[in-house]
């Protein structure tokens, strides 16, 4: 846990207590599932809040294993790559996309079951019907963090799409942008070929494509909101003093009085040797977290940056 970054770290503690206080109190009678769960917005126990709440509620102990396991898995280098407050701004905000996509679904279900029974009720008249039936819209609840971990599996496709990764069962690695087409494809094939099984793939479907138009925005619009961390502008301020050095000791060079050109040329080719150390040390910290540096890269980062 102590190399987990703060906002993956905080989500997975919060999701575990809340699944054991669900636990706890359903041995009361209270059932945490129903009040924070996300109920069908015209069901008489829908809440506007139980658009966030939801995803930190769990069906069960295999649930919440296969959605924690996978924030860890992904959360911990994306939060790396982004910083914890963007991090946790798009985990929310495909959350609750995902929660508007589910309601969106089970708004068509109602609609095409009603219709089926009586072909002559608009949609202009399911407020009527729904409040007949208010009994049995409260048990269409929908729980789990599964919209948002869908999503940080897309962030991390679209930010590594050539890393290769191994996933049980197969034999070998794929590269992450085939992996997150795969589990998209998974996800169609069961939207349409399956019924009943109680499974929200609309709302899997619909935290991905909040995401992607989200990291879209961001790529498109890199000066605006979170489009970029704290922790990436730091080191490109890092690299732009170190650079801006390298070019003010060339000129001073170049205004000198001529000296020996092989030491010059050694010179060079040893400062040359430093900046690709330095730029190798910088991308490693995008694609892993400054925490995934040796103790020598963390030394010689620390004084490139007092030299600089």
């Amino acid at each position: 846990m102590r190399n987990i970054p703060v906002m993956t770290k905080n989500l997975l503690i919060i999701n575990v207590l809340a699944f054991i206080c669900m636990l706890v109190l359903s041995m009361t009678g209270i059932d945490l599932n129903d009040i924070f769960g996300l109920h069908f917005f015209l069901a008489p126990d829908f809440q506007i809040y139980q658009l966030v709440t939801y995803m930190f509620m769990h069906g069960g102990w295999m649930h919440l294993f296969f959605n924690m396991f996978a924030l860890w898995m992904f959360g911990v280098v994306v939060e790396n790559v982004w910083g914890p407050r963007k991090f946790l701004f798009y985990y929310l905000s495909c959350g609750v996309g995902a929660g508007l996509f589910q309601e969106l679904a089970q708004l068509v279900s109602f609609y095409m079951t009603i219709h089926g029974q009586n072909p002559e009720i608009g949609f202009s008249q399911l407020g009527a019907v729904a409040t007949q039936v208010g009994a049995a819209l409260n048990m269409w609840t929908t729980v789990g963090a599964s919209g948002a971990i869908y999503a940080i599996l897309l962030a991390f496709g679209m930010i590594f799409p050539e890393e290769r990764i191994f996933i049980f069962p197969l034999p070998i690695p794929i590269k992450a942008k085939w992996f997150v087409l795969f589990y998209a494809g998974i996800e169609v094939f069961s939207l349409l070929g399956t019924t009943n099984d109680n499974v929200a793939h609309l709302a899997h479907l619909g935290g991905m494509v909040f995401g992607y138009f989200m990291i879209r925005y961001w790529r498109n619009h890199p000066t605006q909101g979170y489009g970029r961390s704290q922790g990436a502008q730091f080191f490109d301020s890092l690299r732009n003093r170190w650079e801006q050095r390298s070019h003010r000791q060339a000129d001073t060079r170049s205004t000198e009085a001529p000296q020996d050109k092989q030491s010059d040329w050694d010179y060079n080719a040893r400062k040359h040797a430093e900046q690709e150390e330095i730029d190798r040390i910088l991308d490693k910290i995008r694609r892993s977290g400054y925490d995934s540096l040796t103790a020598e890269e963390k030394r010689r980062l620390f004084e490139s940056s007092n030299r600089n």
